[in-house]
């Protein structure tokens, strides 16, 4: 009898898991004794604000990001083949979407692994939800290239895809370069191109807001340090 693999939605920075996480999953992440994690140091954090009485030190953790080996991965699933539940935790919102633990779903499907997704927040279905924009047809890119020639050229193509097939187009930026990526978007962009800007998503400094670009270029808001997905749409 294998185990289950459980997908924990963290918060989106919310210190508060009352407001964001359902009292549900605390119960299920007290059952548990392996957890697959992007950040040691955070997901400690995290399980101690569900259950302050878990103890962390009797846990076994796998941390899972971009310096994890590739070859190390099938044995974070050893124990959960030969019965052991375990659990994915995000660094932020759902496991596998925008996640390094996708990899681990996918791992976990091959070898016959039931997998449970757990409900939580997502920033990216929470902007879409508050943006008015079309929710029925929608394109999630992740981060836009760095370099501005390659990120004006993505831009403009992004807002094509948007005009021609009334698509939802979302995508993210490092939190420190936000402005200059609003910047690049505002100078980029048809002034009747619809641009929604959430901020902050689920914190008390929740800043969300769609407008044309013209109406954006009379007030820029301050996005800097701030986790933002910008959308853009018609």
């Amino acid at each position: 009898m294998k185990g289950v693999l459980y997908l924990v939605p963290n918060t989106l920075g919310n210190p508060d898991t009352a407001e964001t996480i359902p009292e549900g999953i605390k119960g299920k992440v007290n059952g548990i004794s392996l957890f697959i994690v992007e950040n040691l140091r955070n997901a400690r954090r995290y399980l101690k604000s569900l259950n302050r009485e878990i103890h962390i030190d009797s846990l076994t953790f796998f941390e899972l990001n971009e310096h994890t080996p590739v070859e190390e991965i099938p044995s974070f699933l050893e124990r959960v083949e030969k019965g052991m539940d375990a659990a994915i935790i995000s660094e932020a919102g759902v496991p596998g979407v925008a996640d390094p633990g996708a990899a681990v779903v996918r791992m976990a499907h091959e070898k016959g692994i039931r997998v449970v997704p757990l409900t939580g927040p997502s920033s990216i279905l929470l902007a879409l939800m508050a943006s008015g924009l079309n929710g029925q047809s929608f394109c999630f890119h992740g981060y836009l290239p760095v370099k501005k020639p390659d990120r004006i050229r993505k831009i403009r193509e992004i807002e094509q895809t948007a005009v021609r097939k009334g698509e939802t187009q979302l995508f993210i930026e490092a939190p420190y370069r936000n402005d200059p990526l609003l910047s690049d978007i505002l100078e980029t962009c048809h002034p009747s191109t619809l641009l929604c800007i959430a901020a902050d998503i689920t914190m008390e400094s929740e800043f969300i807001f769609t407008k044309t670009i013209t109406a954006w270029k009379k007030k820029k808001p301050a996005l800097h340090k701030r986790p933002v997905l910008f959308l853009i749409g018609r």
